[in-house]
């Protein structure tokens, strides 16, 4: 940990990293990636991802704000459990969301078009500018936090920058669920 490589490398790591991110993201998305390459999940599963990604969003919702709260106590241990429960949640709902898009598709949009225009892209915008821009934040934030001791994390930028990321992550995350809202209940 004292004078590792990924210490020594903090901005090149989270610049490749986030650039890696995205581009699986953009890849999925884009139909790059073949169904044939991942495993076959039954259609419930499939069918199921939305609700449960979700879900996975609210329960991230509430584990950055424990980890905010903990944080403004002076809890180093327990904003560093909840934030590594949000990573692993994120990671969850990434891996999810991205075998329901290489396998099923993207969604459309059901409702009228003064809702699709008016309501639905422009949240949808927002959503996914607010993820591309907390990804490299986010890894920055880990990165730093997990390349050095408890007192040297003071030392960085680490606060200032994980404040910003998990505003950007809390907002994104909230946005994502009224997407869901959108696409698969209130229509």
């Amino acid at each position: 940990m004292a004078d590792g490589f990924a210490r020594r490398n903090v901005r090149s790591l989270t610049a490749v990293l986030s650039l890696v991110s995205i581009a699986l993201v953009v890849a999925a998305v884009r139909g790059a990636v073949p169904a044939t390459v991942l495993p076959h999940a039954p259609s419930w599963f499939v069918d199921a991802i939305p609700t449960l990604n979700a879900s996975i969003s609210a329960i991230a919702i509430g584990t950055i704000l424990l980890g905010w709260r903990a944080i403004r106590r002076g809890e180093v241990e327990k904003h560093r459990a909840a934030m590594v429960t949000t990573t692993a949640l994120f990671a969850a709902f990434l891996a999810l969301y991205l075998y329901r898009i290489v396998v099923h598709g993207t969604t459309e949009f059901p409702g009228d078009g003064a809702v699709y225009t008016f309501v639905y892209l422009p949240v949808l915008a927002i959503h996914i500018g607010l993820a591309l821009v907390a990804i490299p934040l986010v890894y920055y934030a880990l990165l730093l936090a997990t390349t050095r001791r408890v007192r040297e994390i003071y030392d960085t930028n680490h606060a200032k920058v994980g404040r910003v990321a998990a505003s950007l992550w809390l907002v994104s995350f909230a946005l994502g669920i009224v997407v869901y809202l959108l696409l698969y209940v209130l229509n």
